[in-house]
């Protein structure tokens, strides 16, 4: 089974933590919406396996018109094989999400929405310059429940100056709406950024890792005590409400990453679409995909498996780690993991003759630095 993420690079405005690919000027909508539709016709012999998920990414997808959403889901039934109950799912915004979209979106092929409500709180949300307001996060889930019965929120945590009161409050307020999956990241400063700025001004504080700790320990312990199981790092999700698409990512599955800035996996090889609207249009048109590959090494792909294993609930495969690279790099892992081990991050169990390495519950927010001492780094 494999995936297709089709990258949607416009939005209303500039979040300021934001560094994904995005313009904010619409007008080579239309352009982008041929340019992504050809190129999804160009790579179709790229998958050789059934497609099990839609995603639209961005940006912000649901800036789209519903009848451009349907035009591209068409277009990958058109010329791929689709299995009989994908997921497809629809990145949106609140502001977007009226009642009429939302109706319509209902009776589209989409059957997932991820909504960007970031905070519910009017102060967290001009702070990281938000397009929608408090009002619109509520009214948009109050629609949103009635027509789709698998929705994802985001949220952020370590928000400057945020209390442990208010965060438990935006936890709560999302449990108040009966969503079955959430997503919550920490805010991060990323080079470039207007936040980056802001931060090297005085402007506004820098962030607090010790205040987002303690802001991640509260969710885990909340969402936990509520039946959410805590399966990737930054998701929990009630039972059959685990995002489909995003774990076949973490259980490197394969996928092709469509649009400007979109990345593409098929097992030994990455390729990253070029990040600019226009040149990216230009060379769809000469039928050309505008793209860089790498193909990777053993030790990337060593290096990727144990990433992606201890962000996840189902750890990193000792026995799979020798058999796909060898008795070398097991001991290897087994040798850099015993500082953590002791530690109390790491912890081995076995499952059905097999050891999984795993992190804690101390561990898991420092999983994906735990998990660069043990990448292989020379060989």
């Amino acid at each position: 089974m494999a995936g297709i993420y089709l990258h949607i690079p416009f939005c209303k405005q500039a979040c300021h933590y934001c560094d994904f690919h995005f313009s904010t000027s619409l007008k080579k909508k239309d352009e982008m919406l041929q340019a992504l539709a050809k190129e999804l016709v160009l790579r179709k012999r790229e998958l050789n396996e059934p497609i099990e998920t839609i995603y639209f990414g961005g940006g912000t997808p649901s800036v789209l018109a519903t009848e451009e959403i349907n035009f591209l889901i068409e277009t990958v039934y058109n010329h791929y094989e689709v299995i009989s109950e994908p997921e497809i799912t629809l990145e949106a915004n609140p502001d977007d999400l009226s009642k009429e979209k939302i109706i319509a979106l209902a009776e589209s092929p989409v059957n997932r929405l991820s909504i960007g409500i970031q905070s519910f709180f009017e102060e967290d949300l001009k702070l990281m310059n938000r397009a929608h307001n408090a009002e619109e996060a509520e009214k948009c889930l109050e629609w949103a429940t009635r027509y789709f019965a698998n929705i994802s929120i985001d949220l952020i945590y370590g928000i400057q100056h945020m209390s442990e009161t208010c965060w438990i409050a935006n936890i709560e307020k999302a449990l108040g709406f009966g969503v079955p999956h959430i997503s919550c990241y920490a805010l991060t400063v990323e080079p470039k950024t207007a936040l980056a700025s802001f931060i090297d001004k005085g402007i506004i504080d820098d962030v607090d890792d010790a205040l987002a700790e303690k802001h991640f320990d509260i969710l885990v312990d909340t969402l936990t005590a509520d039946n959410f199981v805590h399966y990737e790092l930054s998701n929990f999700g009630k039972e059959g409400f685990f995002s489909k698409n995003n774990t076949a990512y973490w259980l490197q599955k394969k996928y092709l990453g469509v649009g400007p800035s979109a990345h593409s996996f098929n097992g030994t090889h990455r390729s990253w679409n070029i990040n600019n609207n226009s040149k990216y249009i230009a060379g769809i048109a000469s039928g050309k995909v505008p793209s860089e590959v790498e193909k990777l090494s053993k030790t990337d792909r060593y290096n990727e498996a144990v990433m992606t294993g201890l962000r996840t609930i189902w750890g990193v495969s000792l026995h799979q780690i020798e058999e796909d690279f060898g008795e070398r790099y097991k001991m290897y892992l087994l040798q850099q993991a015993e500082k953590y081990i002791h530690k109390g991050l790491l912890e081995i169990t076995s499952e059905e003759n097999n050891e999984v390495l795993t992190t804690t519950k101390k561990g898991k927010f420092l999983a994906d630095g735990i998990a660069s001492h043990l990448f292989m780094l020379n060989l």
